[in-house]
């Protein structure tokens, strides 16, 4: 991945961990996925509160982030955390595909937002970049199209954006039971440790490894 040197500036200390799972098998459910969901709200219940969220210093990191974007955190809740949340307060997880229902596993889990991509409508190698003024972004659940604003960072492939960084993938992209290949991007913020990304994809691509039978890369790690 390919940053640009006003992120970098902007922004140091951020980070990604990124690579490809090749060949997934991608049905609308599982018996074991839904062991494994169990498992984890388990765990998600043992390890927090509604209370104690809010300090955590992961999604602390987050917050301060989508802070100094524009994105308001209360509102728009880092997915990682927005998914512990919906466990604490007793709500089921959404049930999409067990590819994404997997990389959300991951990601509530790691405590690290995944975005994930239909490999074979990316147009080539992502740059993460601010978006410029006018342009415009679909995401996944959105009904028409929003105007970013010019501090808003993105991921684009060279043909369009598929990801505002680090909460919402492009409806163009997403996974769907008919993917075949996926391209995860584990997101790293300031404040947040490589080691925690990487092991943020590494739980998803063993997740995908063993719920949609995917043959996970060895991740790539950017900005070298």
């Amino acid at each position: 991945m390919e940053f640009h040197a006003d992120i970098l500036e902007t922004f140091p200390g951020i980070c990604v961990a990124e690579g490809d799972i090749r060949s997934v098998r991608i049905t609308r459910n599982s018996p074991n996925l839904d062991a494994l969901k169990q498992e984890i709200i388990q765990q998600i219940k043992s390890r927090y509160t509604l209370d104690s969220v809010k300090d955590d210093p992961l999604f602390r990191a987050y917050r301060d982030f989508f802070w100094s974007v524009g994105v308001d955190p209360t509102k728009t809740r880092p997915a990682s955390e927005a998914l512990v949340r919906r466990i604490l307060s007793g709500g089921k997880l959404p049930t999409i595909n067990t590819a994404v229902d997997a990389y959300n596993l991951a990601s509530a889990g790691s405590s690290i937002p995944i975005g994930a991509f239909d490999s074979d409508t990316l147009n080539g190698d992502l740059t993460m970049r601010f978006a410029a003024e006018g342009e415009v972004f679909l995401g996944i659940g959105m009904e028409k199209p929003v105007l970013l604003r010019k501090n808003q960072v993105i991921l684009a492939d060279p043909g369009e954006i598929i990801a505002v960084y680090p909460y919402r993938d492009s409806d163009a992209t997403k996974v769907t039971t008919e993917t075949k290949n996926i391209h995860i991007v584990a997101c790293g913020v300031p404040g947040v440790e490589r080691e925690l990304v990487i092991g943020g994809y590494t739980l998803c691509a063993e997740y995908l490894k063993n719920h949609a039978s995917g043959i996970p890369s060895v991740p790539g790690v950017f900005p070298p």
